[in-house]
Order: structure tokens, then sequence, then C-alpha cells
């Protein structure tokens, strides 16, 4: 399984996953491009689907419909566990929710989607306000192998890292990651992320110092997560 990366609006990105014939769209706001890649290595668009409901990630579906006649699978309908087959490779379904109630990621091979569950060095906004389900669809991410490659749904990394650095000022692996940043091609991976990720190292000395020098709970797991999830 192949999978091919599209920026579009600022920040945004979409994903073409592909085998040998046919592919699948997540969150394909870029059109034209992902039209031109279907069309320049002859592949055949069968499914079309979003990581979750948010306009940002939904803006071209009915357009690569139209453009394709690809089937669209709402997101909604997807469950934990649920496998989507491509030209005979799976396509794992992780109900992750959290940033909204059906969000999910998707895992093919040795990589995973993951929408605005989890940004690299950051995760996304609680709009749900579930925050003790978001803290368990990390956890989920989190037992994923470290060669895992995380693509996410927006291009939030150098934000994410100057929170990070405040968190963590003596955190070299921070600037070892920026020094490897690419805009054109935006990923990390799962042992990057424990690495420089806050909301995947809230049991490091580092993160509990920082928590307990500004008056925040720190006593068990959960409470340093809730406690993450609120600094502004």
């Amino acid at each position: 399984m192949q999978i091919r990366q599209f920026r579009y609006s600022a920040d945004n990105f979409g994903y073409v996953l592909y085998g040998a014939h046919s592919a699948l769209a997540v969150d394909g706001g870029a059109v034209s491009a992902i039209s031109a890649f279907i069309r320049s290595a002859d592949l055949n668009l069968v499914i079309i689907t979003n990581t979750h409901q948010h306009m940002d990630h939904t803006c071209g579906n009915q357009q690569l419909i139209d453009r394709t006649g690809a089937a669209f699978i709402d997101n909604r309908t997807l469950r934990q566990g649920q496998v989507i087959e491509l030209d005979g490779e799976p396509i794992e379904v992780y109900h992750t929710p959290g940033h909204t109630e059906e969000s999910v990621c998707f895992r093919a091979g040795n990589a995973i989607i993951t929408g605005d569950t989890l940004f690299n060095g950051t995760i996304g906004n609680c709009f749900s306000g579930d925050i003790e389900g978001f803290y368990r669809s990390i956890k989920k991410l989190m037992a994923l192998p470290d060669p895992t490659i995380v693509y996410a749904g927006h291009d939030y990394v150098r934000e994410s890292l100057a929170f990070a650095r405040y968190l963590e000022p003596e955190n070299g692996a921070i600037d070892l990651f920026l020094e490897r940043y690419d805009p054109q091609h935006v990923f990390s991976t799962m042992e990057e992320e424990r690495r420089i990720n806050p909301y995947l190292r809230f049991n490091e000395p580092a993160i509990i110092a920082f928590l307990e020098k500004n008056d925040l709970p720190v006593t068990t797991e959960r409470e340093r997560w809730n406690s993450l999830m609120h600094i502004e």
C-alpha cells in the first residue's frame, strides 16, 4: 500500500492510498491535484471518505464523486476494527473520538492517517468536549510501533513545537525534528512523537515538573492528561 500526501488551503492535508490498480481518497480537498494524480498513475478511485466531518476536510467530496464516480463512505458509519480492502491490501479503521465524536484514523501498512486527532507534535482541539474519550484515543495510538509513520490533517509543526519547547526547553529532540521538517512532505514517526509531543509525554519528569510548577494536578496519569489539556 502506498500513500500520497496533498496539501490544500493554507495547511490542510488530504491523502490518496493506492495499490496496483485502485485508490481511496481521505479528506480529498485537493480535488484537481488528486484527480490529476489518479489519471497519471492510471488508478481507479473507488472510495472517498473522511477522518471527520469538519468542512475543511469534507469540502472536496462531491467534486471528487462527480469527477470519478467513486463510492462515498461516510466516516460516521465506519467502526473500530473495520477493514477496508484495496487491491487485496487492508486499511484498518480506528475510531478515535475526542477532536470530534466521529473521528477516525486509517492505518495502512506502516502508516496511519490521523486527521485532527494526532498532529505532528501536538493533538487537535477537543471540540467534542470528551476529554476522557480523547485520552483513550491517544493511548490507543500510543500503542502503535515506533516506526509507524504519522500523516496528520494539518501542518501545524512550527506552532506545535514552539509550544512543546515552552513546556520542555531542554528537549533536544524538538530541534532535531525541526531540522528535518520538510513542508513538501510532512510526517513524523510514533517514535518521534514520543520524544517531542507533550500530549504523549504526560509521564515524563520534565512535563510533570512543569505541571507541578503551575500548581496543576499530577498524581495520576489521567490528572496529568487533564492538566495538559487545560494549559493555554
